[in-house]
């Protein structure tokens, strides 16, 4: 048998912990700039679709399988895991059962799969990983034929989403969608295209249209699309995309003209940029539904669909309601007020989610007292004096540039990359900027400013990045549970 990097003849016991170890083994080795972003750019281009159906058939399922799943497929550059989010919560509280695949996780990779809003366990995540490696591993027909990273968690959430038979799938796309590795799904229920700005610029284009574009490739024949309103460069590549797929494509109101009973409901997921992901999410839910009951009239008619029958459910906006005020979706516009900091925090990355993120800690804190103070890092080749430049009109007593370290653990590696790209940073922000090596260093120091006797709580902004997002959240709420005692 021929061995990979990090075979299983190193393992001693197929535990969770082991499989994450073997799991990060599958990530591409970063050698420098200029070649990580080449090895990047042909990560997503070259031959991602077949080397997904290739590992997808090689584990064992076939693409007839695949398409017995009911899946709800999901684009764009703002608000995607927040549309996800809420798109699974009202279908949830509408009673199907429902898969979700998201990423990036923020503390544990487990987050990336959830059965009926839950993150799968421990012992699920390592019963599905390790069948699924090992078989992989079996059929290697050279040194390094194994999925990567997000193409081995992608074939894997088919599989845990076929196991437990769920009703529905609300499958996020991870960069662009034309090839990315999710897109190998052929016959979703519906799509769907969240607002769409310049991200990942060196691997989808420079310009929106060509942004645009990529994100438009989860369309598909006959196969329902649906998007927020975009500016109009994106737009009419949108439409030409729908017309070249032979699918509709509608623009979703504004959350204020549904038929409410009352006033329009307070989003679970706060912040004004949430009402047309909210709105997204109820028009895919309701296509979902109504396809629902299309597709079982089909089956009862002798029709040769190979999706198995169930139950449909009466579109109910009560039952819409429940599940967008009780939609939570951690990281994103979340406030966590704790026994001596009051959190804000939001994974905004680009220049318009950073415009947004200022808005909602602004409206959030404006009758409120306490110094501010910001965490703040980027990852990739974002333009991170943009993005402060936004920042620095909220008036922070202080700013820190932190990598994307905890600093609770050494599973974490300090580089001079890391420390280079932080100083550049703070240097930027100037005199109120600080530098420190972890997230809970950041902490401490703010808690010394304050020296806890503060009669007002501070208030504490950290964001630039999910990963930054995530190394808090494994300090101050581990186990995402939306609370903190910190």
């Amino acid at each position: 048998m021929i061995q990979s990097r990090f075979t299983i003849d190193h393992i001693t016991s197929e535990t969770f912990e082991n499989a994450i170890i073997v799991l990060n083994s599958l990530q591409t080795k970063k050698v420098d700039k200029k070649s990580d972003l080449n090895k990047e750019i042909r990560s997503y281009s070259d031959g991602k679709l077949e080397d997904t159906k290739k590992f997808l058939l090689r584990s064992g399922l076939t693409m007839d399988q695949v398409n017995r799943l009911r899946i709800i497929h999901i684009a764009g550059t703002k608000g995607k895991g927040s549309t996800c989010a809420f798109t699974e919560s009202i279908l949830r509280n509408h009673g199907y059962s429902t898969g979700f695949y998201s990423s990036p996780h923020l503390v544990s990779v487990r987050e990336r799969f959830r059965l009926n809003g839950k993150p799968i366990s421990e012992s699920i995540f390592s019963q599905q990983f390790w069948r699924l490696y090992k078989i992989l591993h079996s059929a290697m027909e050279h040194e390094r034929d194994m999925p990567q990273y997000f193409k081995f968690l992608t074939v894997m959430m088919f599989h845990i989403f076929l196991t437990f038979q769920v009703d529905v799938a609300i499958v996020e796309v991870g960069i662009g969608g034309e090839n990315d590795c999710t897109n190998i799904i052929e016959n979703p229920i519906c799509t769907g295209i969240t607002s769409l700005a310049l991200d990942h610029t060196t691997i989808l284009g420079e310009t929106i249209d060509k942004i645009a574009f990529h994100k438009s490739g989860i369309f598909k024949l006959n196969v329902p699309a649906f998007t927020v309103p975009q500016i109009n460069e994106a737009m009419i590549v949108l439409k030409n995309r729908a017309l070249e797929k032979n699918c509709t494509l509608k623009i979703v109101p504004s959350l204020e003209n549904y038929s409410w009973t009352s006033r329009t409901p307070l989003l679970g997921i706060p912040a004004e940029i949430q009402n047309y992901n909210a709105s997204l999410a109820i028009q895919l839910a309701l296509s979902f539904i109504n396809s629902v009951e299309k597709i079982n009239k089909q089956i009862n008619n002798n029709t040769n669909d190979n999706r198995n029958n169930f139950s449909s459910n009466v579109f109910s906006l009560q039952k819409v309601e429940l599940g967008i005020t009780s939609c939570k979706w951690p990281g994103r516009t979340q406030i966590l007020r704790g026994e001596k900091i009051d959190f804000f925090i939001d994974g905004a990355h680009t220049l318009e989610s950073i415009n947004n993120c200022a808005t909602w800690f602004k409206n959030s804190i404006k009758n409120e007292t306490g110094n501010r103070y910001l965490i703040f890092n980027t990852t990739g080749y974002r333009n991170s004096e943009l993005l402060m430049t936004k920042l620095k009109k909220l008036k922070f007593l202080k700013a820190f540039f932190s990598p994307n370290i905890s600093g609770i653990n050494n599973s974490q590696q300090f580089t001079e990359e890391m420390e280079l790209k932080c100083k550049n940073n703070c240097n930027f922000w100037g005199e109120d900027g600080i530098f420190v090596e972890n997230v809970k260093s950041a902490i401490n120091e703010i808690l010394n400013f304050e020296n806890q006797e503060c009669i007002t709580k501070p208030k504490v902004l950290v964001t630039g990045s999910l990963h930054l997002v995530g190394a808090l959240l494994s300090i101050i709420d581990s186990n995402l549970t939306m609370t903190t005692k910190f």
